[in-house]
C-alpha cells in the first residue's frame, strides 16, 4: 500500500531569482489620439464659454476602446507651490490660505495639488520639491514645472531595472515663423533636435528615499545635464520641463481659455499665445487686440504655457509634439519580476514507494499481478511514479506536481523528486 512520508526541514530550500522583461513604447502609442485617453474631470464656471480638461491622460498600447488594450502609463503636469512660476503668476493668498490667480492662468491650484501629491508619495513631504540631480541644495536645480509619467504595474512589475531606461524626446518645437494662421508651433516638432534621456550611472550611484530607489535622468550626450528623476520601485518618471525642452523658446498656437476673442495679426509680428484661446501678433501694441496690453507678446513654453494652458493642452503638446509620431521607440526599459521559490526534495529510499495503491495492482486473492505467470513469488514489486502530492499536517492535499514522464521505482533505486513552487 502507498504510504505518506514527512518532508523534513532539511529537505526544504528557498531561493530568489529575478526575471527581466523588455518594455518598448513606440511614438505612435503616445502621440495617437486613439491610444491616449482623456478624462474630463475639470470644468470651469463663470464668464466665457468655460474650459473642460482632464487632470491626467492615459497612454495605451492600442486603441483604448478595445478590450485587449493595456494601459502603459498615466501622464500629467504639476507646478511647485513655492516655485517661481507660481510666485510670478499668483496675485496673493486669501485669509483661508488659498492661492489667488488672475484669469490669464488656468488650473493653477490643480497643477500645484498634483505636484504635492507626487511629492508626498515619492519624497514623503507634500511641501518638498523635486531636484535634478536628486538631493541637490541648489535653487536652480529645483523642478519648478514637472512632467510626470506613472508607468503601470503590468509593465513595471516589481520595479524598473537600473540603467535600462531611455526616452526619446525632441528639444525644440518648430522654428518656422509666419502669420497667425500659417505657422503656430504649439504642436509642431522640430525633429532636428532629437535627444535621448537615460538613467546612465544609476547602478553605481544607488540612493533611496521615501518612494524607494531613485536615480537621475541625464542627457545621453552630456551626462552632466540632469533632466529628471526616475523612481524604480513605483515606476514613476519626473521630468524637469525647463530642461527637457527649450523652455525659453517662443510659443504660438491656440489654447483653451475662459473668454472668447478675435484673431488679429500683422504679417510682420510674432505669433504668440493669447488669452481666451486666441492667437495674437505683437499683441501688446496691436490696437485690434481686445485685451490690449494684457497679453504677453513674448510668450514662452516656461512659464507662460505651463501657467496659461490647461493640463490637457500641456499634455497634448508633450505627447503629440515632443515624442513625435511614428514607429520609432519613444521609451524603453527593463522591468524586474522577483520570483520566490521553495524547493522541496521528495526522497524515496530503496524500500519506499515500490508498491501501488491502484486496485488493479493486485488480483482477487490480494496477490500482485505479475507480467509473466508463475512469477508471483519471485518477481519483486515495483511502481511507476507519475505524481507527487503535497499534504499538510491534517492530510489535506495542498499541491500536486506532475512528472514529465513516468519513472520506475524499485528496491534497487533511491529516487529524489525535486518540486519547485514559484510565487
Amino acid at each position: 500500500m502507498a504510504t505518506f512520508k514527512e518532508i523534513s526541514a532539511a529537505d526544504v530550500k528557498t531561493s530568489r531569482s529575478v526575471l527581466n522583461q523588455l518594455v518598448d513604447v513606440i511614438q505612435e502609442d503616445i502621440s495617437g489620439s486613439a491610444t491616449r485617453k482623456k478624462y474630463q474631470l475639470f470644468v470651469t464656471g463663470g464668464i466665457g464659454p468655460g474650459v473642460t480638461s482632464s487632470i491626467y491622460q492615459t497612454v495605451y498600447d492600442q486603441d483604448f476602446s478595445l478590450q485587449t488594450a493595456n494601459s502603459i502609463f498615466d501622464t500629467t503636469v504639476g507646478l511647485y507651490a513655492a516655485g517661481t512660476s507660481v510666485a510670478s503668476s499668483s496675485s496673493g493668498i486669501d485669509s483661508a490660505g488659498k492661492y489667488l490667480f488672475p484669469s490669464q492662468s488656468l488650473m493653477m491650484r490643480e497643477k500645484m495639488d498634483i505636484y504635492k501629491q507626487y511629492a508626498a508619495n515619492l519624497l514623503g513631504d507634500a511641501d518638498s520639491a523635486f531636484t535634478t540631480p536628486f538631493g541637490s541644495s541648489t535653487s536652480t536645480d529645483i523642478v519648478d514645472s514637472a512632467l510626470f509619467l506613472s508607468f503601470k504595474r503590468l509593465f513595471t512589475r516589481d520595479k524598473m531595472k537600473r540603467e535600462t531606461f531611455a526616452m526619446r524626446m525632441y528639444y525644440s518645437a518648430s522654428l518656422k515663423g509666419g502669420v497667425v494662421d500659417d505657422a503656430p508651433n504649439l504642436n509642431v516638432t522640430s525633429e532636428l533636435d532629437e535627444r535621448i534621456y537615460t538613467d546612465f550611472g544609476a547602478a553605481s550611484n544607488r540612493r533611496r528615499t521615501f518612494g524607494g530607489e531613485v536615480g537621475d535622468l541625464v542627457n545621453a550626450n552630456d551626462t552632466t545635464d540632469n533632466v529628471g528623476l526616475i523612481f524604480y520601485d513605483t515606476g514613476t518618471v519626473v521630468l524637469n520641463v525647463a530642461r527637457i525642452i527649450s523652455a525659453s523658446q517662443y510659443v504660438s498656437g491656440t489654447i483653451d481659455g475662459m473668454r472668447a476673442g478675435t484673431v488679429t495679426h500683422t504679417p510682420a509680428g510674432r505669433v504668440v499665445i493669447g488669452h481666451g484661446g486666441r492667437l495674437y501678433d505683437n499683441a501688446a501694441t496691436d490696437p485690434n487686440c481686445p485685451w490690449n496690453g494684457s497679453v504677453n507678446p513674448n510668450a514662452t513654453f516656461v512659464p507662460d504655457l505651463m501657467v496659461s494652458a490647461s493640463i490637457d493642452d500641456i499634455v497634448d503638446h508633450f505627447t503629440s509634439c515632443r515624442f513625435s509620431s511614428g514607429s520609432l521607440t519613444a521609451a524603453t526599459f527593463q522591468n524586474n519580476t522577483n520570483i520566490n521559490s521553495t524547493l522541496l526534495f521528495c526522497r524515496a529510499t530503496a524500500d519506499e514507494f515500490n508498491y501501488s495503491s491502484n486496485p488493479t495492482y493486485t488480483n482477487t486473492s490480494n496477490r500482485i499481478v505479475v507480467i509473466d505467470e508463475g512469477q508471483e513469488d519471485i518477481q519483486r514489486s515495483f511502481s511507476f511514479i507519475t505524481t507527487v502530492g503535497l499534504y499538510d499536517a491534517n492530510d489535506n492535499l495542498l499541491a500536486v506536481a506532475k512528472l514529465s514522464r513516468p519513472i520506475e521505482k524499485n528496491d534497487e533505486k533511491d529516487l529524489t523528486v525535486r518540486v519547485r513552487l514559484d510565487f
